[in-house]
């Protein structure tokens, strides 16, 4: 059998009568006490249930014409793939330079004032504005050619600062297309090399050229192109030179925003080019090959969903590609009266016809 307990509490009375005991649920003042508590406790969880929560912001920082940009698609649904739908549970700041780089440090530092809780960014110029401004926001690259050798990371597995992601291996995929073009050209012997001495990890992707062409006994000609002015001079030089062939390292800051005049100027000369991403292929380019950055862009939103997560980019490995994009375009090569081999096509993962 259950005790019952009664509260009482004292009633001190000015009148100096004698002081009564009064249970506590037959005050009156009592009884008002404990209604507005309880009324207050609950108006207070419903004001605490009903916070807004605080919905995540990503900056978004590219070099290219967003119009253009044909991953930003795929980022998106990668995003949803792991439960963050655009304008929904996240939001995306796109800023975008439209193929003028120099634009890129004052996009940068807009996303930074924006606040927002992580910047992506899509090659090496938009990784470097990023870093030049924040220190302390994370920052997830996609495809930087040598994030260590540039000075971005401490090193792949430890990387040490706000910034993680992944990498694209440009050095050993330079070499990778100069075998390409000597299978698809098997006379090949002097092949005129389009660079940027400038540019981070120019001299690693040189030294690894060398190498192969030692290795397949090919002549290689190196023509430094500063700025897209110098173009134009460097197909010249080749063609005086006799080069059978271009090998195009350009980085995108030079190369991307005169594509169009890169492929004309290739078909005028009649030279083969191999060029190092699928821009200048659909530009009306020979070929190109280099990692695959649809893989990249979907493997950057698991990155993103861990530093929501709490996870530090410090501790973050830097990944290397996975996937690898071999793509040939037909058209091209009939205006130059090449016939690219059958074994080079059966490996191509893109033939534009």
């Amino acid at each position: 059998m259950h005790k019952k307990y009664r509260i009482w509490f004292a009633c001190s009375c000015s009148d100096n009568r004698k002081s009564k005991s009064v249970p506590a649920d037959k005050n009156p003042k009592w009884l008002a006490l404990s209604v507005i508590a309880v009324v207050l406790a609950v108006v207070g969880a419903a004001a605490e249930a009903q916070q807004p929560t605080k919905i995540p912001r990503i900056g978004r920082l590219i070099g290219s014409s967003l119009s253009n940009f044909a991953r930003a698609e795929t980022f998106r649904q990668a995003l949803r793939e792991i439960g963050y739908v655009e304008g929904k549970n996240i939001v995306i700041e796109w800023r975008s330079a439209e193929e003028k780089l120099d634009h890129l440090p004052a996009l940068a530092a807009e996303l930074v004032r924006l606040k927002v809780d992580i910047i992506v960014t899509g090659g090496s110029a938009p990784t470097r504005a990023a870093k030049e401004a924040t220190s302390t926001i994370p920052i997830v690259m996609i495809g930087d050619n040598d994030p260590v050798g540039s000075g971005l990371v401490a090193s792949l597995a430890r990387p040490g600062g706000n910034i993680t992601g992944l990498s694209a291996l440009a050095p050993e995929l330079s070499g990778k297309r100069l075998e390409l073009l000597k299978e698809t050209i098997p006379k090949l012997t002097r092949v005129a090399v389009f660079g940027t001495s400038t540019q981070l990890g120019n001299a690693q992707m040189l030294t690894e050229t060398e190498h192969v062409a030692a290795a397949l006994n090919m002549t290689l000609q190196y023509l430094d192109i500063l700025n897209s002015k110098g173009i134009e001079t460097a197909f010249q030089a080749a063609g005086k030179s006799r080069a059978e062939a271009v090998l195009m390292l350009l980085p995108g800051r030079v190369g991307i925003s005169q594509r169009t005049q890169i492929v004309s100027l290739a078909v005028k000369k009649r030279l083969p080019v191999i060029y190092n991403g699928p821009a200048y292929v659909e530009a009306g380019g020979l070929m190109s090959y280099g990692v695959s950055r649809t893989d990249l862009e979907r493997r950057a939103a698991t990155y993103i969903d861990k530093i929501l997560k709490g996870a530090k980019p410090a501790d973050l490995p830097v990944e290397q590609p996975k996937k690898f994009e071999l793509i040939a375009n037909l058209k091209a090569a009939k205006q130059i009266g090449l016939t690219i081999p059958p074994n080079v096509l059966a490996r191509a993962d893109k033939v534009i016809k």
